[in-house]
């Protein structure tokens, strides 16, 4: 086995999640690829005196779900795999990448009925266990981030392996510096945004829920959410790239949707229930160790200098209140262009934040 692989393995069980003997272990392997991360996060937790357990998923399946079966299907919510996030004390998501078109001819309907159905079991997730998720790169994935599997390889060890304890005291600092804010505005190509942080927390997230990781994120006063925003790289979600999405609120009510691709698709999730629409965090990327873009939400996130909002479903610790089936995060590069201030203040600029 690959070295590395056997130290991530040990990072997951005994730094982000910290497991403790006795506790209940549910390791989720995402596509077969991901066996040998599976493999040493299973050895780590049984040397820290855990009792994991492996299931295994993959996208192949879902798309023989929403192929096949028929609407009560498409909605139906894993009695198993809802009952593992209640049962486990610690969960481990090893999410391998697959074909990023795999679903590519399923209508938008049943995506988005899938998709609702799944959020529930992310939210049981939540609710009920310590987490994290894992984007583990093999050549699919290397695909859609068009390089070689070896650069991205070597770029997601890079990232993941950063001194969490170092990282994450600077990170801790920014965050309290922002705690001392009320109002983020956002300026950049075809964007001019801004709402209310008032009273809310920032949240450094440093090699616990994600990893590689690194953001730190809140949620916005919903009714205070004004102005435009636009995003130059796609969203992505169940597989489907949607590009040209552009934004607009005005007093916290979503009045303008559009994108240039997926419409139907898109149309469905953001009017899926009624906090669908509402924007749930905001972060800023502060892993400089990712420096590329990989169609990925989990990795794409964390690239140094960008932001994202996510639709939907709001972080509880960070104060947020609004609720959804959905997280759905969407990121926008503005390391060659865009501002973020702060109560006027400018604290990232073309990529390069501004706290310390």
């Amino acid at each position: 086995m690959d070295q590395r692989w056997k130290r991530l393995g040990e990072l997951l069980v005994n730094y982000s999640t910290r497991v403790q003997p006795g506790e209940r272990v549910m390791i989720a392997m995402i596509e077969p690829e991901t066996f040998p991360l599976a493999l040493a996060v299973y050895e780590a937790a049984v040397k820290a005196g855990g009792l994991p357990q492996v299931q295994l998923l993959s996208e192949r399946f879902r798309r023989a779900l929403l192929g096949f079966g028929n609407e009560s299907q498409v909605n139906w919510v894993p009695e198993i795999e809802l009952y593992g996030m209640e049962w486990a004390d610690v969960y481990i998501g090893l999410r391998g990448a697959h074909n990023l078109y795999e679903l590519q001819d399923i209508s938008a309907a049943k995506l988005a009925a899938n998709q609702s159905a799944m959020g529930k079991i992310s939210s049981a997730r939540w609710k009920h266990t310590r987490w994290t998720l894992v984007r583990v790169p093999n050549e699919s994935f290397a695909q859609q981030a068009q390089t070689s599997h070896e650069q991205i390889e070597s770029m997601f060890f890079d990232s993941c392996f950063l001194d969490w304890e170092k990282e994450g005291a600077k990170w801790a600092r920014w965050a309290e510096r922002l705690e001392k804010g009320k109002e983020i505005r956002i300026t950049g190509s075809g964007t001019d945004l801004s709402f209310s942080v008032a009273g809310r927390k920032w949240v450094p997230f440093a090699g616990v829920n994600n990893m590689p990781d690194g953001e730190i994120a809140t949620a916005p006063v919903v009714e205070t959410v004004d102005g435009t925003i636009r995003f130059d790289h796609p969203g992505v979600l169940s597989g489907r790239l949607i590009h040209g999405i552009e934004l607009t609120w005005r007093e916290g009510k979503l009045v303008k949707a559009s994108s240039e691709t997926e419409r139907e698709f898109f149309k469905s999730v953001i009017t899926k229930d009624a906090g669908a629409s509402n924007i749930g965090e905001f972060a800023f990327g502060t892993n400089y160790g990712v420096d590329r873009f990989c169609n990925d939400i989990l990795i794409d996130e964390k690239i140094g200098g960008t932001i994202h909002i996510a639709l939907g479903r709001a972080y509880p610790e960070c104060g947020g209140t609004n609720e959804s089936s959905i997280h759905w995060d969407i990121i926008k590069d503005i390391r060659k262009e865009g501002w973020v201030t702060l109560d006027g203040e400018v604290i990232l600029e073309n990529g390069k934040i501004l706290l310390d």
